[in-house]
């Protein structure tokens, strides 16, 4: 995803308006500088530099405070700030590579700060008047960038050249970050590891969000279909019976299984699937491998896949570090050589669908950073992948719902059938 640019700001002062220039990306170092007009006995016109504007990217491991020291700001100031700024945001959310802008007089003296959040919005700090209260010192405020989100269709094709889902929509043109969403929709009904074929097709109704004319992101999916093996499954964001948005077929039935797909919060690449007979990579010799191997970075984030309690989590010889949750639903599932555990996390402890347990590591007998990942019924472990999809959905939309749901589904289907129309016929004219 592109960087997006965070403008630099018009400043008042005695002589005028100072206006900040940036030269470059925020991807790097920049610097600003603040000018006040005067005029000369000629009558041309000179500027006067006033401020300067340092533009660049958090460092690792900056705090707020540090960020704020190590760009010559005073202690006594940069805790005022930091103390300012909790009101409207978590100073602990700072994070490394984001763009950020701060402005200061000649002489020293911190005019504004601006930190850019995310995609859609950034804080700014901006010092007032004269006041006996530090914190009042400073207006601080977290302003949304104004964006545009227009509603499209797209599609993509399983070829042999293009063979995955994301390999398949970066072809069409779009990001990771739609095919992790389809992926996550149609999750239950297909194994995107595996199940895939040339031939299989994506269409998607979504939104689409740019500022300033660059894309900086994905809005939400109103309704997919996925072409695969001769069946043609649909997806349909809508409310179910609980408030919450949830994804239903076209009969409105719940396209959610009990499990999340995998406990990684990413789409990821199985390395070892579930065996009876398996050369063990370490041992040399063949023994069960009970469970999948999910390629993942060291460190990164396992979630509990179901809600559950906390059987265990320590050492299991081989295993490493290991973490055991028990569902309500009768399965057990186990997360193997992690590198460490969430903190808090204890027997007994109940955990949400989607918490975070532990992070990836290679403890135990493993040859590199990968998560083991394992499901047991009834005191049998048994095939994660195969398991989930043979689990019964979540619940339909109701009877006392259906009728709003197939009118919402009906307007879906042909919006997404007259932009993908639209974009045929584009392409034909060019």
């Amino acid at each position: 995803m592109p960087n997006a640019k965070l403008p630099c700001f018009d400043v008042m002062t005695r002589t005028g308006v100072l206006t900040a220039i940036v030269a470059g990306s925020l991807a790097g170092a920049a610097a600003c500088t603040g000018y006040a007009r005067s005029t000369t006995s000629r009558g041309d016109i000179s500027l006067a530099r006033e401020a300067d504007t340092i533009a660049a990217v958090v460092p690792q491991a900056a705090t707020f405070q540090t960020l704020l020291m190590r760009n010559s700001i005073d202690v006594a100031t940069a805790t005022a700030i930091v103390d300012a700024v909790k009101g409207v945001f978590n100073p602990r959310l700072l994070r490394a590579d984001q763009p950020y802008q701060l402005t200061r007089t000649l002489d020293g003296l911190f005019r504004e700060f601006r930190y850019e959040i995310d995609a859609s919005k950034f804080l700014r700090v901006v010092r007032r008047a004269s006041s006996g209260d530090a914190e009042a010192q400073f207006a601080v405020d977290v302003v949304t960038y104004p964006r545009e989100v227009n509603v499209v269709a797209a599609s993509a094709e399983i070829t042999k050249a293009h063979n995955s889902l994301s390999a398949a929509f970066d072809a069409a043109g779009e990001n990771l970050e739609l095919a992790l969403t389809l992926s996550d929709i149609f999750g239950g009904e297909v194994d995107f590891n595996s199940e895939l074929q040339p031939g299989d097709r994506f269409e998607v109704l979504y939104e689409r969000v740019t500022r300033d004319g660059q894309f900086v992101g994905y809005g939400d999916v109103s309704g997919a279909i996925l072409h695969h093996g001769g069946r043609e499954i649909t997806a349909i964001r809508a409310q179910g019976p609980d408030g919450r948005f949830a994804w239903y077929d076209d009969k409105g039935r719940s396209l959610k299984r009990e499990i999340l797909k995998s406990p990684l919060g990413f789409n990821p690449r199985i390395t070892s699937g579930f065996s009876m007979n398996r050369k063990h990579p370490i041992y040399g010799f063949s023994r069960a491998h009970l469970g999948v191997d999910y390629a993942a970075p060291m460190g990164a984030k396992v979630i509990a896949v179901s809600a559950g309690t906390v059987v265990s989590n320590g050492w299991a010889g081989d295993g490493g570090n290991q973490v055991v949750l028990h569902h309500s639903t009768g399965y057990d599932t186990f997360y193997l050589h992690l590198s460490s555990f969430a903190a808090g996390l204890r027997p007994g402890q109940h955990v949400e669908q989607g918490e975070v347990i532990g992070y990836v590591g290679m403890t135990g007998a493993a040859t590199g950073p990968h998560l083991d990942y394992r499901v047991r019924r009834n005191g049998v472990f048994i095939n994660p992948v195969s398991a989930r999809q043979r689990m019964p959905p979540g619940e339909p939309i109701p009877a006392s719902m259906l009728a709003n749901f197939q009118i919402s589904r009906t307007r879906v289907l042909a919006e997404l059938s007259r932009r993908l129309s639209a974009n045929l016929t584009r392409s034909a004219e060019h």
